[in-house]
């Protein structure tokens, strides 16, 4: 698998938002939805705030394929579950770090959402 270059983890770990478009089985983007996304080390991992019943998680999850939008960069990914509890405790405390002086930080640490940690990996 690809890793990122240190320009795209600056660029869209940075990024206070991002747009996400899964890949549908037919090979077309689903239509954008804004969210948020944390890096950890050389990684960059998002959730899905309404967890397992999110529509563009749901989709990203048929597919594990999809596009990432921000800061004026655009990058092709593979969604890769992240199951690891070790993995999730960083990306707890990335969400937190990053976006915990707003009251929706904690609830993206809770099952549901925690329950739906996708890595970001560039193809």
């Amino acid at each position: 698998m690809s890793t990122w270059s240190s320009d795209d983890l600056a660029r869209l770990g940075g990024a206070d938002e991002i747009q996400i478009a899964p890949e549908e089985s037919d090979g077309t983007l689903r239509s954008p939805t804004t969210i948020w996304i944390v890096r950890s080390g050389e990684e960059m991992y998002v959730r899905s705030v309404n967890g397992p019943g999110g529509h563009w998680y749901q989709t990203a999850e048929n597919t594990h394929r999809g596009q990432i939008r921000a800061n004026g960069t655009t990058k092709d990914v593979a969604f890769v579950d992240e199951g690891d509890p070790a993995v999730n405790e960083q990306v707890d405390a990335a969400y937190m770090a990053k976006y915990g002086s707003t009251p929706h930080a904690e609830p993206m640490t809770r099952p549901g959402p925690r329950d739906t940690t996708l890595k970001l990996v560039p193809r």
